[in-house]
């Protein structure tokens, strides 16, 4: 019986050298690697499903597998035996993550997962649009987005101060806010360190005071989201004050870095594809759904969220793999994505692909309820970007910050004209 699912990556029995490059890619450094495809193609050429017997985990790589594991009621997204991560229980980011509807599942997940996501629908992405653009001037005269590193806090702190503003934050507050974030999701990584840790918990009890008097001041702004939401929750049964306070904890942690990921790969998408930025800045004015068509596809050609993982809670078969109670699968959204039979020409950049299958933002019960706010929010920061001419496109360079998951680019500096 193969049982101690995956909590924390160690090796890799799997590896690829891809051309031209001296890093060797594996599963551990995939996300963060400069150009994971070709060992993503590879995985898809072997078998359907994979076992690492270093790991004790299975692997799959297809979409059709991938698409059948996350629809499976027999797939968690955390194993039975520890719904809290070992490092972080027993402390306010612990709590916090108890609570988080993506990480639950049966009642716990679908009454709180059906009040967000009804909230979130009501939403109006024009105004979304709206905020971004004013965050977004703020924030670029803040961050001296010529520079890597000003460029790299400007794409985490733009989706925070937007989504901020939606919930009911003042401006003042916002600063804190993403601070707090910061060192909130860094704990949600097996690659967090002690003082990460510790840090993490310090923000998380800042992050549950902050909005439990949001949500107490929500009361005198009937017109608020946050009025909605309880009001929304109320009439569907979900009567959790602590459960809906972390789980708006929850949605700002999922905008941070999985909508900062997305505006960094679009931007180096239309670095290494000049004639694309040329067309952008030409059409932004007459035809601004082309930078929404830029922001789709690059959400399939170079994912934010490159893998997750499912734990087995029963005996059962998946696409005619039998699979034990305990076991956990490493599922790659990344590599599904560009899966030729759902995506014609996977492994090209197309505006205009028809019928886009993205499993970039999850698949079936656990997918995420607001990739149409984080596309928006990337949209508009990429068309301020473009039209203001603040970038020297032709120098951003770029490594990966660390991650078993999320790929998400680090403008570190630029290189000189050649």
């Amino acid at each position: 019986m193969r049982t101690s699912p995956i909590l924390h990556f160690t090796t890799y029995s799997s590896t690829l050298l891809c051309p031209a490059m001296t890093q060797q890619i594996t599963i551990l450094n995939a996300a963060c690697h400069p150009d994971p495809y070709p060992y993503y193609a590879s995985l898809r050429a072997g078998p359907a499903w994979f076992f690492d017997a270093a790991l004790k985990c299975w692997i799959v790589s297809r979409a059709d597998i991938v698409q059948q594991v996350l629809e499976s009621p027999a797939c968690a997204v955390r194993p039975v035996t520890e719904p809290v991560p070992r490092n972080i229980a027993g402390g306010s980011a612990g709590e916090i993550f108890s609570n988080l509807i993506r990480m639950n599942e049966g009642q716990a997940h679908a009454l709180p997962k059906q009040v967000i996501q009804s909230s979130l629908r009501k939403l109006d992405l024009s105004g979304i649009a709206a905020c971004t653009q004013q965050h977004a001037t703020q924030l670029a005269n803040t961050y001296d987005v010529r520079t890597g590193d000003g460029l790299t806090q400007y794409l985490f702190a733009l989706p925070i101060h937007v989504m901020g503003s939606v919930l009911g934050f003042s401006e003042e507050a916002l600063p804190a806010l993403a601070s707090w974030m910061a060192d909130f999701v860094r704990c949600l990584s097996p690659l967090s360190t002690a003082e990460q840790i510790d840090a993490a918990h310090v923000a998380a009890k800042a992050l549950q005071n902050s909005f439990r008097q949001l949500l107490q001041d929500s009361q005198a702004k009937p017109d608020g989201f946050l009025a909605g939401l309880q009001s929304e929750a109320e009439q569907l049964g979900w009567q959790h004050a602590d459960g809906i306070l972390c789980n708006l904890i929850g949605l700002l942690s999922q905008t941070y870095e999985a909508t900062a990921g997305l505006m960094g790969n679009s931007i180096i998408a239309l670095q290494q594809q000049q004639g694309l930025l040329q067309k952008l800045r030409e059409e932004s004015a007459s035809q601004p759904q082309t930078i929404k068509d830029l922001i789709a596809e690059v959400a399939r050609y170079d994912a934010p969220v490159q893998n997750t993982r499912r734990f087995v809670t029963q005996t059962c078969e998946i696409a005619g793999q039998a699979l034990q109670a305990g076991e956990a699968i490493v599922v790659l959204l990344a590599a599904a994505n560009r899966d030729a039979s759902v995506n014609h020409d996977a492994d090209s950049l197309q505006l205009n692909r028809p019928d886009r299958k993205v499993f970039s933002f999850g698949h079936a019960r656990h997918a995420c309820p607001g990739p149409a706010i984080a596309e928006q929010i990337s949209a508009s920061s990429l068309h301020h970007l473009i039209t203001t001419s603040v970038l020297e496109w032709h120098r951003l360079s770029w490594t990966y910050r660390p991650s078993l998951n999320g790929r998400i680019p680090v403008f570190n500096h630029h290189r000189g004209l050649s």
